[in-house]
């Protein structure tokens, strides 16, 4: 007998709009607004205290907004309890009870509604073939492993149908092997079910791979919300171009400077030229001339015969990358290259930077003089 679950057909969007949670002098939350259209799945991404869990917490239910208005659809929700918001939450503990079964842990939120036991073995059989389970529902949390306690957690959750489903950093107690296999289990589950889905977490990678849009937080304020592609190769500040990358992206000081109809930028330590398109647009949005140039490790070449030249510091083999971190004057500067690399510490090699590839921000307001 086959049995499977149907996509939801009901979907539902929300809205954040100057959402705000203060404890006491602290703003936790400031001033958030984000729009998350039917069926998305959205990653809260942001360093350890910029807001992102207080965020999904508001949105549960569990803590009330200090300012603004959460909307499931056009409905504001700000006072409605967390058990009628038709929301289903698993968190990153997974908050399973030691002493039920599988089954009964994951038809628990239907015991509360007294639906039928029937009913309830009906369903429970459904979700756990869903997610593969099905062969476990007799044990007991403490003989299951972390991956399988998630996916009981994620069957608790979907079993009561919820318009929104909330993932509080669910994968961040597995090793690294399992987090991959359930990141993409994870996602071919939500796109399945087509639930609208908030996945807080603040590990980039899964941010940038599970997600349809990501909204990167910094001390409770959203620094910007976009597509993994849109937050890589556009980002609006230095803190997302920062923050977006591994290894992160360089930052070197430097001036702008026209001769003729060329273009360059330069400090004590570097010169190079930039397109004339780059120059020009810089030359009519910008007058400080404190600028930051950012480029990301992989949009330098080591390159034999032409570029800045530079020491080799340090060489760390990655297995298909090698990361070189080389110093030129008084600048450490990253580079991923491709094995084999042969260059020793000492040695002098040549860079090449991409410049259709680099990234420039006011320094003053750390805003993008490219993307604004």
């Amino acid at each position: 007998m086959l049995i499977y679950i149907k996509k939801v057909e009901e979907k539902m969007e929300v809205k954040i709009k100057n959402l705000s949670k203060h404890f006491g002098k602290v703003k936790a939350v400031n001033n958030f607004n984000l729009e998350i259209n039917n069926g998305e799945f959205v990653a809260l991404l942001g360093p350890s205290g910029c807001g992102k869990t207080t965020t999904l917490l508001m949105i549960a239910g569990i803590y009330k907004p200090t300012g603004g208005n959460i909307y499931f659809g056009d409905k504001i929700v700000n006072e409605v309890l967390p058990k009628d918001r038709k929301i289903g939450m698993v968190f990153q503990s997974y908050a399973l009870y030691p002493h039920m079964t599988v089954f009964d842990n994951i038809t628990f939120p239907l015991k509360l509604r007294k639906v039928p036991r029937k009913e309830r073995e009906r369903k429970v059989k459904e979700i756990a073939k869903l997610v593969q389970i099905e062969e476990l529902l007799d044990r007991k949390p403490a003989q299951l492993s972390g991956g399988q306690q998630q996916r009981v957690a994620v069957c608790r959750a979907l079993i009561k149908k919820p318009d929104v489903l909330l993932l509080d950093e669910p994968l961040s107690n597995l090793d690294a092997k399992l987090r991959t296999l359930m990141r993409a289990e994870l996602k071919r589950l939500q796109r399945r079910l087509g639930i609208t889905t908030i996945f807080v977490t603040h590990d980039q990678v899964e941010a940038l791979t599970m997600s349809d849009k990501i909204a990167l937080l910094k001390l409770g304020e959203l620094q910007q919300y976009s597509s993994s592609d849109e937050l890589y190769n556009r980002p609006e500040n230095l803190f997302v171009a920062g923050f977006i990358g591994s290894p992160p992206m360089n930052f070197i000081d430097v001036s702008l400077e026209q001769t003729e109809e060329k273009y360059f930028l330069k400090n004590r330590d570097i010169i190079f030229e930039i397109p004339s398109k780059t120059g020009k647009l810089i030359s009519s949005r910008f007058r400080d001339n404190k600028i930051v140039l950012g480029i990301r490790p992989e949009d330098i070449t080591i390159d034999h015969k032409r570029g800045e030249e530079a020491e080799v510091y340090v060489v760390e083999p990655m297995g298909m990358q090698v990361l070189v971190t080389v110093k030129l004057g008084n600048l450490q500067i990253k580079v991923l290259t491709v094995p084999p690399f042969t260059k020793e510490m000492g040695e002098k090699v040549k860079l090449h930077f991409n410049t259709n590839k680099i990234h420039l921000f006011d320094k003053n307001t750390e805003k993008s003089l490219l993307f604004n």
